[in-house]
């Protein structure tokens, strides 16, 4: 029976060939990123390294409501693997699924993963529908403070808890002649994309500027990654604009070797993600953040990013409301 894109898998990491890692400008565990915006520093923002706590005191201190419940709720948009997705057996699985977990294990809660279109994450969060969206969602100062694209408020912000280190790759079809090496190669083209993602932003940027080549870009979004892939396999569009961890699993998971590549080996933009708190739940933003810490420093971070293959994304710490 055909597949399609979007069809629910299992990922199974050793499987199929590696391509080559998109280069990072610093060494594998991530102090410091070159950003779109400028340098993205590991103390930024509000690093915890400094005041560990007992795994104790964190448990104690877990919001009242989360703590009696004993399940930590998470908004996720499912369908973005190997970072968020549901496997053979419809549970989630991938990156974003086992840090929680281990967050939630450190706390001694449950975590139960709540499956929402991407752009309704940040609402959530916002309306306490969920405690946290952990989805990719990458952390910039824009959707900190809740800004529209013109400066003024839309909402009222969230904070977040960087976990990983990102950054914007191409994906284009297998064999491949073009030249997509810098940002405004992609003027003259058409290209794929996430609605309501950074590279949905990206994109409308590059948009914009595409005029001053002579050239101009078409930009085709859509609810899903896979959907904007399917473009690129059927050539309508020549790029896929999407996450490194994607990007990699996009073009070396053997349904998928010789059917796309990647169109260069460094990021357009670079960021971190993070996971998303609403703005006044500052206490469980923080025993978040102190949890991860304990988890980075247990070695189950690095365990869980290498069984996916994106160990040169890793963060020394956690750090509240890093991006850029």
């Amino acid at each position: 029976m055909h597949r399609t894109l979007d069809t629910p898998r299992t990922l199974n990491p050793a499987q199929g060939p590696i391509a080559p890692t998109p280069t990072f400008t610093r060494p594998l565990r991530v102090a410091a990123v070159l950003g779109a915006g400028g340098l993205l520093l590991a103390g930024c923002g509000s690093g915890t390294s400094a005041t560990p706590s007992s795994q104790a005191e964190l448990r104690a201190r877990v919001p009242k409501a989360i703590k009696t419940a004993g399940v930590l709720k998470i908004g996720s948009y499912l369908h973005y693997p190997p970072v968020d997705f549901r496997d053979s057996n419809a549970k989630p699985a991938g990156l974003d699924p086992e840090i929680a977990t281990a967050i939630g294990d450190y706390l001694g809660l449950r975590v139960e993963f709540t499956d929402l279109p991407f752009e309704k994450l940040i609402p959530a969060v916002q309306a306490k529908q969920i405690d946290l969206a952990m989805s990719a969602v990458i952390d910039t100062k824009q959707r900190q403070l809740g800004a529209a694209d013109d400066g003024h408020q839309a909402d009222p912000g969230v904070d977040f808890v960087d976990y990983f280190t990102t950054g914007t790759s191409m994906v284009v079809k297998a064999g491949s002649q073009l030249q997509l090496t810098t940002v405004d190669s992609l003027c003259g083209h058409t290209v794929a994309v996430q609605r309501g993602t950074l590279q949905d932003e990206f994109a409308t940027r590059q948009q914009a500027a595409c005029p001053r080549t002579g050239k101009q870009l078409q930009v085709n979004r859509f609810d899903s990654d896979d959907q904007a892939l399917a473009q690129v396999a059927d050539g309508t569009a020549v790029a896929d604009l999407n996450d490194y961890p994607v990007a990699q699993y996009n073009t070396t998971t053997p349904d998928r070797v010789g059917r796309f590549q990647l169109a260069n080996t460094h990021f357009l933009q670079s960021g971190p993600y993070g996971i998303t708190v609403a703005k006044d739940a500052t206490e469980l933003r923080d025993v978040i953040s102190k949890a991860l810490d304990q988890v980075i420093r247990g070695g189950g971070y690095d365990k869980i990013l290498a069984k996916w293959n994106v160990g040169s994304g890793a963060v020394a710490d956690a750090v509240v409301n890093g991006g850029l």
